[in-house]
């Protein structure tokens, strides 16, 4: 893909941010109406509007769209595709915990090649890619230097369809005990730009989908840092995710 065609994509991107920060924002005034519940996972109607303005914008482009809500099947996407998250941290939107973000992601040959990420709750923009230098509101950002896991903090969550099996529970809490802290925030997206502006030094995540870290690898790489995506399930669109300062593993 074309330099000149990624930074194209990359603004068209970032101008679909405006409109969908003012419905998020318009929509907590009404939140408990519109929350319905399945499981343990929560959804919104704001969701699903985020969603489709997003869509609008994006059918532009001509490329297939990957979104977390309406779906879309392996064999409808091709080689290029957009991945998109609506509103990343539902659960804490709804609750009124200001740590959420709209994602999207441009994918080629199943690499993030370009992602935005806006936490429109702080007013910040995260954009990065294969040919541009990660950025914060324009101002560039790296990667944080720490080298050993116990001066590190990492960040990780437990998605919906955990094993909480007293084995799995056991090897957690041994690989917690190597890092200095451990925190768990509820937004894969923001994990991400905390990885990419070095606040924190790794992100890790199993099973989770790949709406929710896309956008966050290819900012995280193009911070100087790397993006591991492994295990990648195409009916399911779930996957293992590693994103780190490139010095800690």
């Amino acid at each position: 893909m074309k330099k000149r065609v990624i930074k194209k994509q990359l603004q068209s991107e970032i101008k679909t941010y405006e409109q969908t920060s003012k419905l998020l924002l318009k929509k907590k005034l009404t939140i408990n109406l519109e929350t319905f519940v399945s499981s343990r996972d929560t959804k919104l109607l704001a969701d699903t509007e985020s969603e489709n303005l997003i869509k609008t914008h994006l059918l532009e482009s001509n490329f297939p769209i990957l979104a977390e809500e309406s779906g879309k099947s392996s064999e409808d996407l091709g080689s290029i595709y957009w991945v998109v998250d609506p509103l990343d941290g539902t659960v804490n939107y709804s609750r009124d915990i200001p740590i959420c973000a709209v994602s999207i992601s441009l994918v080629k040959d199943s690499k993030p090649v370009l992602g935005v990420i806006y936490d429109f709750e702080n007013d910040f923009m995260y954009e990065g890619s294969i040919y541009t230098k990660a950025k914060k509101n324009n101002k560039e950002i790296n990667v944080s230097n720490v080298t050993e896991k116990n001066r590190a903090i990492l960040l990780t969550g437990l998605p919906n369809k955990s094993d909480f099996s007293e084995v799995v529970i056991s090897k957690l809490i041994n690989d917690f005990q190597n890092w200095k802290k451990v925190r768990m925030i509820g937004s894969a997206a923001i994990a991400s730009t905390y990885v990419a502006s070095g606040k924190v030094d790794l992100y890790k995540e199993f099973n989770t989908f790949l709406w929710d870290i896309a956008a966050g690898a290819a900012i995280v790489e193009s911070a100087g840092g790397t993006a591991i995506i492994e295990n990648y399930d195409d009916s399911s669109f779930q996957v293992d995710v590693v994103l780190s300062n490139s010095k800690i593993s």
